[in-house]
């Protein structure tokens, strides 16, 4: 299954070729909701960050939060990925339990 990530006027193609972890049960909050609702987000932007979060690419993060979460997938740490669509800025949270991932809008954190 490949997706095409169509942010920052740049296109590229992912293919998950693994999950590193599982996502539990996956929740959106109120913001993403009304993103959604809105047609301003996509559902079909939605389902490939949530594949790319769990093949370890984490999206537009720092080196430093990169390398946390690589540690994490193995030590069972908080995992967190941030992506952007037309410059609005999305993170998803995996907990270290591995029970939920949560997508939202920084604000909402």
């Amino acid at each position: 299954m490949t997706f095409k990530n169509v942010t920052e006027n740049q296109t590229q193609s992912y293919t998950p070729n693994s999950n590193l972890f599982d996502l539990g049960s996956v929740f959106i909050t109120q913001g993403i909701n009304q993103l959604l609702s809105s047609a301003y987000l996509s559902p079909v932007f939605l389902n490939p960050c949530l594949f790319r979060h769990m093949g370890g690419d984490w999206g537009c993060i720092c080196d430093d939060d990169k390398r946390c979460n690589d540690e994490a997938t193995k030590t069972g740490d908080r995992i967190l990925s941030e992506y952007l669509f037309s410059g609005q800025r999305i993170w998803i949270i995996t907990e270290a339990d591995r029970s939920m991932t949560t997508v939202m809008l920084p604000s909402e954190y």
